[in-house]
């Protein structure tokens, strides 16, 4: 007779703690200190599965100031795919707990902790905060999904970023389920340089606004984050109907100020632009002539700056080129309707 027996998974390591399978555990991982020597630990959810598989690690608030993946990964936590599940889940709800704490991007020396990857032990505060979270964490992963926002007043429309010249990185990408991919060069320091460089497959999910909850780009996050374990084998047989094939973008430019003045926004994020379309006007807040902005070629708008008062060369809006807009537009629409009317996949009320 065969053996039918099931492969049983072995304990799961992480600084110290053992998790043995079918448990979870919260690791608390020292990575600094305040000035009082206030230890700054940042928690580590481990959900071990019972059966062996991938790790996949979710990351959120790498930059400070980027609330949305906060709470797709505090919904998730709570899930219930995640009782059956295989291999296992790191689950990092914030990352730069010094730019959490003080609602900014940046550590307390200005630097961005996503440019000081790799790191070293020995470097400045960033260089040693990447160290650690790259040896303790990043390194025990196979896969990576690294959540995200726009900048302080820039909204982004929930999209994917990753280099598709990797086969795993790009079957990420498509099973994450958004219709919006855009396929991003690797940023110098970036985790995501890293962990491509050492072969794991890892994609950015960039949607909504720092210092803002959008329910629509969390609902769609901890869809997409399912999505990944269902890809992976992590959790049972998908009972939702497969994600569309996403779209990817040829290229992307942003569409800058040609002067200082009072920004009007003529067009939301998603919307479907044309070339020389009137996008945005430009006044002065004392009178005297506008100017107005038109787009410099067909799109889709995945990125949009919301402060209404700007200089010259500042970023206004980011355009998506691809081969066929409009079924892109179509999809959107789509996928917008099933995000917006849909569950919140967490069984809790949403936010409004």
């Amino acid at each position: 007779m065969k053996n039918t027996k099931e492969p049983k998974n072995t304990p799961f390591e992480l600084d110290g703690v053992s998790v043995k399978p079918g448990t979870r555990a919260k690791v608390e991982l020292p990575l600094a200190q305040l000035y009082t020597q206030t230890p700054l630990n940042v928690p580590i959810h481990v959900i071990h599965g019972r059966k062996p598989g991938p790790v996949l690690m979710v990351s959120a608030a790498i930059h400070g100031d980027e609330l949305n993946g906060v709470e797709i990964i505090r919904r998730l936590l709570r899930h219930s795919a995640l009782k059956s599940l295989s291999g296992t889940l790191l689950a990092v709800p914030v990352v730069n707990v010094f730019g959490f704490i003080h609602k900014t991007r940046y550590l307390p020396d200005r630097r961005d902790l996503n440019r000081c990857f790799p790191g070293s032990e020995t470097g400045s505060l960033g260089a040693r905060m990447a160290w650690q979270f790259k040896s303790q964490v990043l390194d025990r992963a196979t896969h990576a999904v690294d959540l995200h926002t726009g900048a302080v007043h820039r909204a982004n429309l929930p999209q994917i970023r990753a280099d598709l010249s990797n086969e795993g990185t790009a079957a990420m990408a498509n099973a994450f389920g958004v219709p919006v991919v855009i396929n991003s060069v690797l940023g110098e320091g970036t985790l995501r340089e890293v962990a491509e460089a050492q072969g794991i497959p890892v994609i950015t999910y960039e949607a909504g606004e720092a210092l803002r909850f959008d329910e629509s780009c969390i609902r769609a996050g901890v869809k997409g984050v399912l999505n990944i374990l269902q890809h992976l084998g992590m959790t049972g047989a998908r009972r939702a109907k497969m994600p569309s094939e996403p779209y990817i973008a040829r290229s992307s430019s942003w569409v800058r100020a040609e002067r200082d003045g009072v920004f009007l926004p003529l067009v939301a994020l998603g919307a479907w632009i044309k070339k020389d379309d009137l996008i945005g006007r430009i006044s002065s807040p004392f009178g005297g002539d506008d100017v107005n902005i038109h787009s410099p070629a067909a799109g889709i708008l995945v990125g949009r700056n919301n402060m209404p008062l700007v200089n010259e060369g500042e970023a206004l809006y980011h355009i998506a080129r691809f081969e066929e807009v409009s079924e892109v537009a179509q999809s959107l629409e789509v996928f917008t309707n099933d995000i917006e009317e849909g569950p919140t996949l967490s069984g809790e009320p949403p936010i409004v």
